[in-house]
């Protein structure tokens, strides 16, 4: 639909016309210009075109070392949970990546004859994305430039829709979050990860030091020390932990708060909310488990602060709509 008025869609080779207020959207290179500005208070900062520049300059994650559907098939299922992921998900089902950056899941999960929308506001990022996708003939997967607070999409359109490690770099992230959980069919899930409260402590302190002391301490992140990855994928990660315009972080009582007020329940996440259970390998990641109370989540969460390292900070929350 129209991101503008909601209005219908009338398709050409090169446009999409909107068939109500007659606003058109060009193709390019195969890549449809669906973002359109949010309109916000004045007296509020929108710090979304700032971010959008950020990635323009910084395409996250970039493709190096992946130079086809194999080597992207290795580096994603090295990853726990895009594995499960690729393995729970039926195949034919209907997928919505929001902030799908150049498109690495996207890909990953449209391999297995799925269909997947891939939508981000950086063209930057989409063009890597798109580039991957027509050199290897993935016919299911299709990716669009979109505004998350202006979807392109009706409501209830999808069984399931991902937003990874996106909403904390947006001015109001429960917005956001109550625009992505709108796409959700009833019974449908929705995945989310966002910075940690207390995960983001070390990157915050690293952040600081690597500030005053510069790249003498870059060997207090294990990102940067690995030896199987080069320096352009080392240099991106930096400049998305270190160098980004605007973050928030938030905390799993937050989140699930986000839950009851949109119609979800929680099933599952990453890492547990209760203390003491650990994230199988095995893991049934769409079997319903606790969602732990306030003690529970103050424990896990302090666990996080030591370990939070590893990834950034994040945690994975899926959700179902009911």
């Amino acid at each position: 639909m129209c991101p503008l008025c909601c209005g219908s869609l009338s398709i050409s080779k090169d446009t999409i016309t909107c068939v109500s207020c007659g606003k058109e959207y060009l193709n390019d290179g195969g890549i449809y210009q669906f973002y359109c500005p949010r309109e916000v208070d004045a007296a509020k900062k929108d710090v979304t075109e700032e971010v959008m520049r950020f990635y323009m300059d910084t395409p996250f994650p970039n493709y190096e070392e992946i130079e086809n559907t194999g080597d992207l098939i290795e580096k994603a299922r090295q990853n726990i949970f895009a594995r499960l992921l690729d393995e729970q998900l039926p195949y034919f089902i209907r997928v919505l990546e929001v902030g799908c950056g150049t498109g690495q899941l996207s890909s990953f999960l449209g391999i297995s004859q799925r269909t997947v929308f891939g939508t981000d506001m950086c063209l930057n990022s989409l063009r890597l994305a798109e580039d991957f996708r027509e050199r290897h003939h993935l016919e299911r997967v299709g990716f669009y430039q979109m505004n998350l607070f202006r979807p392109i999409f009706k409501p209830q359109s999808f069984p399931l829709v991902i937003c990874h490690g996106v909403l904390h770099h947006t001015s109001v992230p429960f917005a956001g979050f109550k625009t992505l959980a709108g796409l959700v069919c009833k019974g449908g899930y929705l995945i989310t990860s966002l910075y940690n409260k207390y995960g983001r402590i070390s990157t915050d302190m690293r952040r600081l030091l690597f500030k005053i002391f510069g790249r003498r301490l870059y060997f207090l992140d294990p990102y940067l020390n690995r030896s199987d990855i080069g320096e352009r994928l080392k240099s991106t990660w930096f400049k998305d932990q270190y160098m980004h315009p605007h973050e928030s972080k938030h905390t799993f009582g937050e989140v699930l708060s986000w839950f009851g007020r949109t119609g979800f329940t929680f099933v599952n996440s990453i890492p547990k909310a209760s203390p003491f259970q650990k994230f199988s390998s095995e893991e049934n990641l769409f079997k319903e488990k606790s969602p732990g109370g306030t003690l529970d989540h103050f424990f896990v969460q302090a666990a996080l602060a030591f370990t939070g390292y590893k990834d950034g900070g994040l945690f994975l929350v899926i959700g179902k709509k009911i």
